[in-house]
């Protein structure tokens, strides 16, 4: 899979940490405590390596992942922690432990599956009525991102009022589940993550896509909990909290779903009209 065996570690040091990457001379060499490393095992992949010990799932299994890039994101992630660790702060070690462990049980088909479904839910999609401030800006905000999605996959997506949803069109879901059928299980994970989040197939699409960031898509799925912020006024620091929490697990999903896809078949998804 690689083109060359590479180790690679990340060491933590007295000021600041560097990340250093050496070839290989006969197996893992001893590193000082501390220090979470990570590196092409025979079998092809990247292992974690935490005080000499390796990295494991909760299911025991051993912790390998697809890309370098991932490996140091994950290495990084163990080496902020301090005292003590804070497993709710790692969602690239949650989302590697998900794909590696797949609790669920859950093939590619049903992956595919759950996250088209979110079409029928799709926070965008679904309008209110009044009040008129808030209808204008569901209208102002969330229909250029529609319109993105339908001239992106060049299907019918539409909006509706009713609390039955819009009415999605059969060759609308067959066109994304062809589309989402084309990323690994890796990716998929991540993508399915990150629509559970924002709630909407069509956010996370557009921030897979590089359309919109983090920072917009998270700010649509909360429209309308934001107007009502705006209007009456947030909670100190509770709102807050929410808001950063999500952008954090959005960016992870995202970033997530872009290093466990080739970057050839990224480049090529981000040039089809």
């Amino acid at each position: 899979m690689w083109r060359s065996c590479q180790r690679l570690f990340y060491t933590r040091l007295p000021k600041a940490p560097q990340l250093c990457l050496t070839p290989p001379a006969g197996g893992p060499s001893p590193l000082p405590p501390g220090t979470a490393r990570a590196y092409t095992p025979p079998t092809g992949g990247f292992e974690i390596n935490l005080d000499h010990r390796k990295l494991k799932t909760p299911q025991a299994k051993l912790f390998t992942v697809p890309s370098k890039a991932l490996a140091i994101a994950v290495a990084t992630e163990w080496d902020s922690q301090q005292d003590t660790i804070k497993f709710y702060t790692m969602h690239l070690t949650m989302l590697c432990n998900t794909a590696l462990d797949n609790p669920s049980q859950r093939n590619k088909e049903q992956l595919i599956r759950a996250a088209v479904k979110f079409l029928e839910t799709d926070t965008v999609c679904y309008r209110v009525e009044e009040p008129m401030a808030l209808v204008e800006l569901q209208k102002n905000e969330w229909d250029p991102m529609i319109e993105w999605a339908e001239k992106r996959y060049n299907v019918e997506i539409g909006s509706s009022t009713s609390i039955m949803g819009p009415n999605i069109p059969a060759r609308t879901k067959d066109t994304f589940t062809n589309h989402l059928a084309s990323y690994n299980m890796w990716a998929l994970q991540g993508i399915e993550y990150v629509i559970t989040q924002l709630k909407s197939l069509i956010l996370s699409m557009g921030l897979i896509d590089r359309h919109i960031t983090v920072e917009k898509a998270v700010l649509l799925s909360r429209l309308e909990e934001e107007y009502q912020i705006q209007r009456w006024g947030s909670v100190e620091w509770a709102h807050d909290y929410d808001l950063y929490e999500l952008q954090a697990r959005t960016a992870a999903g995202t970033l997530f779903a872009h290093l466990c896809s080739e970057s050839s078949t990224v480049k090529h998804k981000l040039l089809q009209d």
